[in-house]
């Protein structure tokens, strides 16, 4: 298989949470780049909108981002 994205992938465990309109869901981070990540929800019921924010407060960031895939527990998302 040809790897296609712009950037490289890392595999990481970092708790996160997606921030919008003043509600905060939290998640887990399961890869990571420059340009995107793959969240993974623990709640499935959770409601999230196409664009949002990710706060990382491990390495406190805030990064805009937006959708990019999703299925089932898991999205991808690139930053803007």
């Amino acid at each position: 298989m040809v790897e296609t994205r712009i950037a490289p992938r890392y595999r990481v465990s970092k708790p996160a949470q997606i921030e919008y309109g003043g509600d905060k869901t939290p998640c887990t981070i399961r890869d990571l780049s420059v340009t995107g990540a793959a969240l993974e929800l623990s709640d499935l019921s959770a409601t999230v909108p196409s664009a949002f924010t990710l706060i990382v407060p491990e390495d406190k960031l805030k990064l805009p981002c937006h959708v990019v895939w999703r299925r089932g527990f898991k999205m991808g998302v690139a930053f803007d």
